[in-house]
Protein backbone atom coordinates (compact mmCIF):
# COMPACT_ATOMS: atom_id res chain seq x y z
CA UNK A 1 0.00 0.00 0.00
CA UNK A 2 3.07 2.29 0.74
CA UNK A 3 4.12 1.78 -2.67
CA UNK A 4 1.13 2.69 -3.93
CA UNK A 5 1.05 6.08 -2.02
CA UNK A 6 4.31 6.82 -3.85
CA UNK A 7 3.68 5.59 -7.38
CA UNK A 8 -0.09 6.56 -7.91
CA UNK A 9 -1.64 8.95 -5.41
CA UNK A 10 -4.50 9.12 -6.84
CA UNK A 11 -5.14 5.06 -6.87
CA UNK A 12 -4.49 5.47 -3.33
CA UNK A 13 -6.77 8.14 -2.28
CA UNK A 14 -9.37 5.56 -4.04
CA UNK A 15 -8.12 2.59 -2.46
CA UNK A 16 -8.04 4.32 1.22
CA UNK A 17 -11.59 5.89 0.39
CA UNK A 18 -12.75 1.80 0.03
CA UNK A 19 -11.15 0.96 3.02
CA UNK A 20 -12.82 3.08 5.03
CA UNK A 21 -16.50 3.06 3.76
CA UNK A 22 -16.23 -0.83 3.92
CA UNK A 23 -14.30 -0.64 7.69
CA UNK A 24 -11.54 -2.23 6.87
CA UNK A 25 -9.53 -0.29 9.22
CA UNK A 26 -6.41 -2.90 10.02
CA UNK A 27 -5.62 -1.99 5.93
CA UNK A 28 -5.25 0.92 5.91
CA UNK A 29 -2.19 3.04 5.29
CA UNK A 30 -2.12 4.57 8.44
CA UNK A 31 1.35 6.33 8.35
CA UNK A 32 0.45 8.27 4.95
CA UNK A 33 -3.16 8.84 5.90
CA UNK A 34 -2.03 10.48 9.08
CA UNK A 35 0.49 12.70 7.22
CA UNK A 36 -2.56 13.76 4.42
CA UNK A 37 -5.27 14.44 7.25
CA UNK A 38 -2.18 16.63 8.67
CA UNK A 39 -2.05 18.53 5.42
CA UNK A 40 -5.38 19.24 4.83
CA UNK A 41 -5.39 21.28 7.97
CA UNK A 42 -2.89 23.53 6.66
CA UNK A 43 -4.68 23.90 3.84
CA UNK A 44 -7.76 26.30 4.68
CA UNK A 45 -5.28 28.44 7.13
CA UNK A 46 -3.00 28.92 3.85
CA UNK A 47 -5.52 29.65 1.51
CA UNK A 48 -6.84 32.57 4.14
CA UNK A 49 -3.36 33.76 4.59
CA UNK A 50 -3.01 33.39 0.35
CA UNK A 51 -6.64 35.44 -0.09
CA UNK A 52 -5.27 38.46 2.58
CA UNK A 53 -2.44 38.50 0.72
CA UNK A 54 -3.56 39.11 -2.70
CA UNK A 55 -6.20 41.42 -0.88
CA UNK A 56 -3.43 43.55 0.78
CA UNK A 57 -1.32 43.79 -1.91
CA UNK A 58 -4.25 45.47 -4.13
CA UNK A 59 -4.95 47.87 -1.34
CA UNK A 60 -1.16 48.76 -1.23
CA UNK A 61 -0.66 49.59 -4.89
CA UNK A 62 -4.02 51.19 -4.95
CA UNK A 63 -2.52 53.53 -2.36
CA UNK A 64 1.16 53.82 -3.33
CA UNK A 65 -0.06 53.79 -7.27
CA UNK A 66 -2.68 56.08 -7.80
CA UNK A 67 -2.48 56.57 -11.22
CA UNK A 68 -2.44 53.37 -12.04
CA UNK A 69 -6.20 52.26 -10.23
CA UNK A 70 -8.10 50.40 -12.36
CA UNK A 71 -11.10 48.56 -11.98
CA UNK A 72 -9.36 45.33 -12.11
CA UNK A 73 -7.81 45.73 -9.03
CA UNK A 74 -10.68 46.84 -7.92
CA UNK A 75 -12.38 43.42 -8.40
CA UNK A 76 -9.71 41.56 -7.21
CA UNK A 77 -10.35 43.61 -3.99
CA UNK A 78 -14.00 42.43 -4.11
CA UNK A 79 -13.27 39.10 -4.73
CA UNK A 80 -10.36 38.24 -2.26
CA UNK A 81 -12.49 39.95 0.53
CA UNK A 82 -15.66 37.91 -0.32
CA UNK A 83 -13.26 35.14 -0.17
CA UNK A 84 -11.55 35.79 3.50
CA UNK A 85 -14.97 35.72 4.19
CA UNK A 86 -16.02 32.70 2.66
CA UNK A 87 -13.07 30.80 4.16
CA UNK A 88 -14.06 32.01 7.73
CA UNK A 89 -17.78 31.08 7.39
CA UNK A 90 -16.66 27.46 6.30
CA UNK A 91 -13.86 27.55 9.13
CA UNK A 92 -14.83 29.21 11.92
CA UNK A 93 -12.17 27.92 13.92
CA UNK A 94 -10.03 30.02 11.77
CA UNK A 95 -11.26 33.32 13.59
CA UNK A 96 -9.12 33.14 16.34
CA UNK A 97 -6.19 33.27 13.89
CA UNK A 98 -6.87 36.25 11.81
CA UNK A 99 -4.57 38.77 13.67
CA UNK A 100 -1.72 36.17 13.15
CA UNK A 101 -2.44 35.61 9.54
CA UNK A 102 -3.56 39.22 8.81
CA UNK A 103 0.12 39.99 10.03
CA UNK A 104 1.80 37.10 7.59
CA UNK A 105 0.12 38.05 4.99
CA UNK A 106 0.67 41.75 5.28
CA UNK A 107 4.70 41.12 5.45
CA UNK A 108 4.06 39.02 1.94
CA UNK A 109 1.85 41.73 0.51
CA UNK A 110 4.84 44.10 0.69
CA UNK A 111 7.37 41.22 -1.01
CA UNK A 112 4.98 40.66 -3.57
CA UNK A 113 3.92 44.81 -4.19
CA UNK A 114 7.86 45.86 -4.24
CA UNK A 115 8.54 43.00 -7.01
CA UNK A 116 5.44 44.07 -8.89
CA UNK A 117 5.74 47.87 -8.86
CA UNK A 118 9.70 48.54 -8.42
CA UNK A 119 9.23 50.48 -5.58
CA UNK A 120 11.40 50.46 -2.39
CA UNK A 121 10.36 48.76 0.43
CA UNK A 122 10.93 51.42 2.44
CA UNK A 123 8.00 53.16 0.85
CA UNK A 124 5.91 50.30 2.73
CA UNK A 125 5.24 50.87 6.58
CA UNK A 126 7.13 48.11 8.24
CA UNK A 127 3.69 47.43 9.99
CA UNK A 128 0.36 47.27 8.30
CA UNK A 129 -1.62 50.59 8.48
CA UNK A 130 -4.99 49.60 8.38
CA UNK A 131 -7.19 47.42 10.12
CA UNK A 132 -8.42 43.82 9.85
CA UNK A 133 -11.70 45.63 10.19
CA UNK A 134 -11.03 48.57 7.79
CA UNK A 135 -9.16 45.89 5.02
CA UNK A 136 -12.79 44.05 5.54
CA UNK A 137 -15.48 46.62 4.96
CA UNK A 138 -17.43 46.75 1.52
CA UNK A 139 -16.51 49.29 -0.35
CA UNK A 140 -13.48 51.13 1.58
CA UNK A 141 -10.44 51.82 0.14
CA UNK A 142 -7.49 53.42 0.93
CA UNK A 143 -6.66 57.37 0.28
CA UNK A 144 -3.19 58.50 -0.05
Amino acid sequence: MENLYETDYYQWVKKQKELLLNRQFDQLDLENLIEEVDDMGKHEPRSLTSHLKQLLMHLLKWQYQPERQSRSWQDSIILHREDVQEILLDNPSLKPRVTELYSKAYQRAVVLTVKQTGLPTQTFPRECPWTYEQVMKDGWLPKK
